[in-house]
């Protein structure tokens, strides 16, 4: 089985193969890959290195496989294999993970300039620079991952629009007869011609149907199901003569499979070009691996594949089509699945630009359509996302997808995925997330990915603390790698400064963020950012997900924005987390109860939650196979609630003879057990849960926007926190927090408190809780997105030596920390202050007169403005230098009002002589733009949180006359806004620069 992200001790597979393709590409590594071959041990990776080391340097210097990767946009195959190795080298340097290759161009106006017939996708200088990365990447530890086409949805060059692997629709024509009309002439032509290069057209069927007005909605012609009459067989050389009954209003429907002539997004990308398969069957899957097959897996490739590829990857399923998707063989698969033939039900199916034609009765018509879909999602899993995960493992790669865009069960889907990948541009909020995890979740896969960062109109104006905030609470709902969004190749026609960017401009306008890289002044402080991501994926790629209460869903649709009742408004902001799982997943080999815990290994659900079917008028429905699964799940023990009137529920999709009232049957026996809770309400939820017995592992009095994830390991809970909020265009927005909140553990009875650090590295003993049975209560205080990983885990788990010594119940200092000489009180105001420990004694300690909070009075201020060179890759710096008595953003002040780029803010304060090692201060920035490092009488002070810019520096202080440098980096548009005003020109200078206050905020500290 294919493991991209392995936590295990000792080396892996992968790495023994990049040692041996890394010697065969060059002598300069061999003595290094010798090495390695030779039976060196390997550090252990993960958690588990913990165990095995007594340290956290698997938190620390988190490994490459779970660091942050880019989308990275080539112009098709006009790169250079030189310049392919040096971008490899940029994102290694910066500390990233690695990248996916993919084909994008949308900046580029005149297609006809990359020269796709020698340097389309696919090609021999496409193999080359793909060859190129993955040998660097091979040097480096980094892994490339490749998408299986151009641009998206998948396609593959010599696949035309009329073949048979080609992307299908269900078009359909119609004509209305009044009450005894005859009609005479040619089978209805369909309502929208054929795509160009679509030249074949088949009829399927032609039916009739009497108009039913009380079937009729606002956009439907309402039809009588028991009129529809198929009159194919009286078609002859493409005409037809058929007469109305008189008992009403007749239409003629025609229905025709053709060829839907997608391409994928911006091309042509190839010579020939490329054509969007089939994704339904195993014929267009089969044109996909037959390609990579003939055309593009050299020797030399696969061997680097197995070294240095991570996953072929495709992106949302966006098949485009102005009637029905389809495929040839839907019909037999149809009623494989459902027992009855498809043919009768095809008026209440067909679609007019997405919009649906026609309705029988409404509940006849919502069971069709649920049943046609479910159908289509049957087919893609099996044909398309099943079969190339298969051939993706044969490689040595995974399959990562975004297994959304038609409707279909993607959480089934998520779960066949080695990751699944979700968006922060195209999903509503949180719960789109969760919907994946739960697939991953259950069936044992551990990576949810994230495309992150594509902020539309947002290109070389997007800063780094909006891309944090929107992680914050995507790392919540389950994501644990992001892949940001994205790195543009150098240079390619039409490019202007400071290089080609994938999607800048966009029909004009400055397009989606963001082109990282070198040309962006904030790249200098990229490691920072990438060490934090790191960080944060290491801990949530640890052991096991745990999630409070699992919510079942008839229908396993996401990027919908559609939540959970009560657990998304109510049980959320009190601590509460959930996940989706739909009814495929009830079929995995982990969807077993014991201890009362649905999936009992991970991820563990305390509930299961049924209510009504949102996407169908949340109508209670359940599957007789579901209902039978759910009713064996509570019989062993589970907790079940259910919201809604399901002593009448309705199976999801027609039903069989007599399957209605069985299905009533099992739920009645499910309602009668005593830890089965039937609501009406929504807010009885949290009563019923209650009175089961349930609660959160995660708690606090009131209602928060701290949001929490949780993950178990053998040694140890760790516990993500965030201060977030369900969707990125929730009003107002999220405010400062500061509450205790409690954390159940799970392992070990002595587990103590850490606070891992993910900007710093560091992972540090609490100081000030309390303990109650499995309950640990601290305190947490976070700015908007601002976020905190909290660990309960054995003494001495992270290095530390404090083993069991006497941590602080309360306090009346400001705080209480475990520092290298044991446990020491802080306050900003001298005084004597009092600790109750946790031996039960209360001790006292007296702290020295402290100086107030000191602003600093005048800044020398050096810019290093970023500019145009002479050529589109190539940067002038201008230097300018200027003396503030009050900070300011950069657009208020004249000289620097259209400056981009670097600044250096440099000050001094002086300390009082009694200043001694008992003391210290904070450094707080306030307002900063964008990327930052802070120095101190010439001392790097690392790291800083970019959502929370204070750093202490008492270490570094001393009596006397104090250095204090800040560097700001900035993103561009303010050039751009002026070097390139017909794209940047409309929009808002940004506040760039340090604009404060800027505080020294002393502190004085003792050992107790």
């Amino acid at each position: 089985m294919h493991e991209p992200v392995s936590q295990r001790g000792g080396m892996s597979r992968r790495a023994v193969l990049a040692a041996a393709v890394t010697a065969g590409v060059t002598a300069g590594t061999t003595a290094t890959a010798t090495a390695a071959s030779s039976g060196a041990a390997a550090l252990p990776t993960g958690p588990a290195a913990a165990h095995a080391t007594g340290s956290a340097r698997w938190f620390t210097d988190p490994a490459r496989a779970v660091r942050p990767k880019f989308r990275w946009w080539w112009p098709d195959g006009l790169v250079d294999p030189d310049e392919v190795a040096r971008e490899i080298d940029q994102i290694a340097d910066a500390g990233f993970g690695g990248a996916e290759i993919a084909a994008v161009h949308h900046s580029i106006r005149d297609k006809s300039l990359l020269d796709t017939a020698h340097h389309g996708w696919g090609s021999r200088p496409w193999r080359e620079g793909v060859e190129a990365a993955l040998r660097r990447a091979v040097r480096r530890g980094l892994t490339v991952d490749l998408t299986l086409g151009p641009s998206w949805p998948a396609a593959v060059p010599g696949v035309t629009p009329d073949d048979e692997a080609a992307a299908r629709e269900l078009a359909h024509g119609h004509t209305t007869l009044t009450p005894g009309a005859t009609y005479r002439g040619p089978v209805p032509a369909p309502v929208h011609a054929a795509a160009s290069g679509v030249r074949t057209q088949r009829l399927l069927a032609v039916q009739a149907a009497r108009v039913e007005t009380a079937h009729s909605t606002r956009k439907e012609t309402g039809l009588d199901p028991d009129s529809v009459r198929d009159l194919t067989d009286t078609v002859t050389d493409g005409a037809l003569t058929w007469t109305a009954p008189a008992d009403g209003e007749w239409v003629l429907i025609s229905y025709w499979q053709r060829g839907s002539g997608q391409q994928p997004e911006s091309g042509p990308h190839s010579a020939p070009a490329a054509f969007v398969v089939d994704h339904l069957s195993a014929a267009g899957t089969t044109a996909v691996t037959d390609y990579w097959e003939r055309h593009i897996l050299t020797g030399s490739l696969r061997r680097l594949l197995k070294a240095a590829g991570g996953a072929f990857f495709e992106d949302s399923v966006e098949l485009e089509s102005e009637g029905l998707v389809w495929t040839e063989r839907l019909p037999e698969a149809f009623e494989r699945r459902t027992g009855r033939p498809l043919l009768p039900f095809l008026p209440a199916l067909v679609l007019d630009d997405s919009d649906q034609v026609f309705a029988f009765e409404a509940q006849l018509t919502r069971q069709i359509r649920h049943d046609f879909w479910a159908t289509v999602s049957d087919l893609f899993n099996r044909h398309h996302v099943g079969a190339l995960r298969n051939w993706a493992h044969s490689l040595g790669m995974a399959l990562r997808a975004q297994p959304y865009g038609l409707q279909t069960d993607a959480i089934a889907t998520a779960a066949i995925l080695d990751i699944a990948e979700g968006e922060s541009l195209g999903f509503k909020n949180l719960d789109d997330y969760r919907c994946l995890a739960g697939g991953r979740d259950m069936a044992g896969r551990t990576v949810l990915s994230c495309e992150a960062g594509a902020y539309n109109g947002s290109a070389y104006s997007t800063t780094w603390d909006r891309v944090l905030r929107t992680m914050g609470g995507a790392y919540a709902a389950g994501v644990n790698q992001t892949v940001l969004h994205g790195f543009s190749y150098a240079t390619a026609p039409e490019a202007q400064w400071p290089g080609f960017a994938a999607f800048s401009p966009y029909n004009g306008a400055p397009g989606y963020g963001e082109s990282w890289g070198p040309r962006q002044p904030t790249w200098r402080h990229a490691a920072d950012l990438a060490g934090y991501l790191g960080r944060v994926h290491a801990v949530l790629q640890a052991g096991t997900a745990r999630a409070d209460v699992a919510v079942f869903r008839q229908t396993g649709y996401t990027a919908t924005g559609i939540g959970a009742s009560w657990f998304t408004s109510t049980g959320v902001p009190l601590g509460w987390t959930h996940q989706f799982l739909s009814g495929p997943l009830l079929d995995l080999p982990n969807a077993t109860v014991a201890g009362g815990r649905l999936a009992p290994d991970g991820p563990a659900y305390k509930a299961l939650f049924v209510e009504g079917d949102f996407f169908h008028g949340s109508t209670p429905t359940l599957a007789l196979a579901d209902a039978r699964k759910i009713l064996g799940y509570a019989e062993a023990g589970l907790p079940v609630v259910l919201l809604g009137a399901f002593g009448q529920a309705l199976t999801p999709g027609v039903p069989a003879a007599g399957e209605t009232e069985r299905l009533r049957d099992v739920l009645a026996r499910l309602l009668a057990l005593p830890n089965v809770v039937r609501v009406t309400e929504k807010p009885a939820v949290g009563d019923a849960l209650a009175a089961l017995g349930v609660a959160p592992d995660v708690r606090h009095a009131a209602p928060s926007t701290l949001l929490n994830a949780h993950r178990v390991t053998a040694d140890a809970d760790y516990y993500y926190l965030v201060n977030g909020k369900h969707a990125e265009t929730v009003k107002p927005p999220v405010a400062a927090i500061d509450h205790d909140v409690t954390l159940r553990r799970t392992r070990g009875r002595d587990a103590v408190p850490y606070l891992l650090d993910p900007w710093t590295g560091t992972a540090v003993r609490v100081g000030r809780y309390t303990r109650d049975g499995q309950d640990v209560t601290l305190r947490v205080a976070l700015r908007p997105g601002q976020t905190l990983v909290v660990a309960l885990g054995r003494p001495g788990l992270f290095g530390d030596r404090h083993g069991n010594r006497p941590y602080a119940l309360s306090s009346e200092a400001d705080e209480v920390l475990f520092t290298a000489r044991g446990l020491a009180v802080r306050a900003g105001t001298a005084g004597t202050y009092r600790t109750r420990l946790s031996q039960g004694r209360t001790v006292t300690t007296t702290l020295p007169a402290v100086p107030g909070p000191i602003e600093p009075g005048r800044w020398r201020v050096e810019v290093e403005d970023w500019r145009p060179g002479d050529g589109p890759t190539r940067t002038e710096r201008v230097r300018r230098t200027l003396t503030l008595d009050t900070l300011r953003p950069w657009s208020a002040l004249a000289e620097l009002e259209d400056c981009a780029g670097v600044g250096r803010y440099r000050t001094t304060v002086t300390l009082p002589g009694d200043w001694s090692s008992a003391h210290g201060a904070l450094l707080e920035l306030g307002q900063v733009s964008d990327t930052f490092r802070v120095t101190v009488n010439g001392t790097d002070t690392g790291p800083a949180d970019r959502l929370d810019p204070v750093v202490d520096v008492g270490p570094l202080l001393r009596r006397g006359t104090n250095t204090i440098e800040i560097e700001v980096a900035t993103p561009l548009v303010n050039r751009l806004r002026v070097s390139r005003p017909e794209v940047f020109g409309g929009l808002t200078r940004q506040e760039y620069g340090l604009v404060g206050p800027v505080r020294l905020v002393p502190y004085a500290q003792k050992t107790v």
